[in-house]
């Protein structure tokens, strides 16, 4: 009776508690009370149904070590933390150790995490945990240890696979990424700073976040350190969704934002690389940048979407396909390019030699081109192009004095029509147009000389900006000049 009479004064006591916290939040009496109470997750099951297929790795290397008295620098507080807990700071002697022999003994590199993906030894992990790596070794959470062999390994997704000779090893299931969403609780179980098998939880605080990668990362607050590269970020249902791959710090330590690769984005990488050794993927050689909503709003495109062709590769695919600079690319086999990330991603994803119909945007109107997917290649950095000598114009009345290009500048620009920019003051020059630049349109409408481009400047409305299609080198954007009303 004692025992039952204290369960109800403590059902008692959490439904006030309920109840107070409603009404804080500005509930009414009655909507408090009618509202169900909501229990915090238990993650015990699900760590001990998913735990055994999580994985320390370590990775070692020979004969590199660093010379001496160059050790890398360690925030004190973590060397605090490292020291109290035995674990060998890098770069210097591990006092559990006797002394390395000679140079070629192998010394540890570092420490990450993974996850059994299935039960012959297929494990997938971050790229950078094994990179530049001598040898593998993979320890699991019964205490077993395999050397494993690196199946391949994709630097711009940061997505490898390794194989251990194993069977009957227990593994993880793959989540479903398009249900998770943003306030979710998920899990991460890794080997944080060396500390194997260790759990941490939160919520999905964004999805398709941009960080300049090739991918799209899903953003938490889980707690992710160092060593936790490479292991599983888990749904509630014990499903692997995404990769722990990389958090935001000023310390090298937590600071409440991580992120992780999409899961299913992580498993198409890892399919090629079982089955290729290497990710295969497709290219149509142009440069791309973001389209701003004031340059959408001034060539008429409205919303501001697709992806501006900055430069295109001479006799590349789009090069062929007719693809100009200044284009801007919507759609691709009638997939919309909402953002200019978009691009390369749908275009990634084709296989080279397929023949993919892009929309643009150009002068005004859209239009249909047919490219041949090429193979990818590694991009070779553009060369600036040399600024032509100042030649002679009158000043427009935008503050932009310009001549006309002479034939064989034309040739080596590949270019039909456009003047150059000799000087610029006033609208221009706050605007951003600089000497040498190539104007090649005014608002949506192809220059043909000097002339051409004073009257079309001249033509303006006072009040309203200008679109001007601009190459600097061999890159080419908008710039949007305000006259003075």
């Amino acid at each position: 009776m004692k025992m039952m009479s204290w369960m109800q004064s403590g059902s008692s006591w959490l439904v006030a508690a309920a109840l107070a916290l409603a009404l804080a939040a500005g509930a009414s009496p009655a909507a408090a009370q009618a509202s169900p109470a909501v229990a915090l997750p238990d993650f015990a099951d699900l760590v001990e149904r998913v735990g055994p297929a999580v994985v320390n790795i370590r990775t070692l290397e020979r004969g590199r070590a660093a010379p001496r008295g160059q050790v890398p620098e360690i925030d004190p507080l973590m060397e605090e933390f490292l020291r109290r807990f035995g674990i060998p700071l890098p770069g210097r002697p591990d006092p559990r150790r006797p002394p390395a022999p000679g140079a070629d003994e192998p010394r540890q590199r570092g420490v990450g995490s993974g996850f059994i993906v299935s039960a012959d030894g297929f494990i997938m992990t971050n790229a950078h945990v094994v990179e530049g790596a001598d040898e593998v070794i993979v320890t699991l959470p019964d205490r077993r240890e395999f050397r494993a062999r690196i199946v391949g390994a994709d630097r711009r997704t940061d997505v490898a696979v390794v194989k251990v000779e194993a069977a009957g090893l227990p593994s993880v299931r793959i989540g479903d990424v398009n249900r998770l969403r943003v306030g979710e609780w998920v899990l991460a179980i890794g080997s944080p700073f060396g500390l194997e098998n260790t759990v941490t939880a939160g919520i999905v605080s964004a999805k398709q976040r941009e960080t300049g990668e090739f991918l799209p990362f899903i953003q938490t607050d889980v707690a992710i350190n160092p060593g936790n590269s490479g292991g599983p970020l888990l749904n509630l249902r014990g499903e692997v969704v995404g990769i722990n791959s990389q958090i935001f710090s000023r310390t090298g330590g937590f600071m409440g934002i991580s992120f992780a690769i999409p899961i299913d984005e992580a498993v198409r990488v890892s399919e090629q690389l079982r089955q290729h050794g290497r990710v295969i993927r497709g290219r149509i050689g142009v440069q791309i940048a973001p389209v701003t909503r004031e340059v959408a709003e001034a060539i008429g495109l409205g919303e501001p979407r697709g992806a501006l062709v900055q430069s295109v590769e001479a006799g590349g695919p789009a090069d062929r396909a007719g693809v100009e600079a200044g284009d801007i690319i919507v759609r691709v086999d009638g997939r919309a390019v909402e953002r200019s990330p978009d691009l390369p991603r749908i275009i990634s994803a084709t296989a080279p030699g397929t023949q993919a119909r892009i929309q643009v945007f150009r002068r005004g109107a859209t239009r249909d081109l047919t490219v041949t997917v090429a193979e990818f290649e590694p991009e070779q950095r553009a060369q600036a192009t040399p600024a032509p000598r100042p030649g002679t114009g009158a000043a427009s009345v935008i503050g932009a004095t310009v001549s006309d290009l002479s034939e064989q500048r034309r040739r080596e620009l590949r270019v039909r029509g456009g003047v150059v920019v000799d000087a610029v003051e006033g609208a221009a020059a706050r605007a951003g147009l600089r000497e040498g630049d190539i104007v090649l349109s005014v608002n949506n409408v192809d220059i043909t000389d000097a002339r051409h481009f004073n009257t079309l400047v001249a033509r303006g409305e006072r009040n309203r900006p200008l679109s001007l299609l601009v190459r600097r080198g061999d890159w080419v954007n908008f710039v949007i000049v305000r006259p003075a009303g």
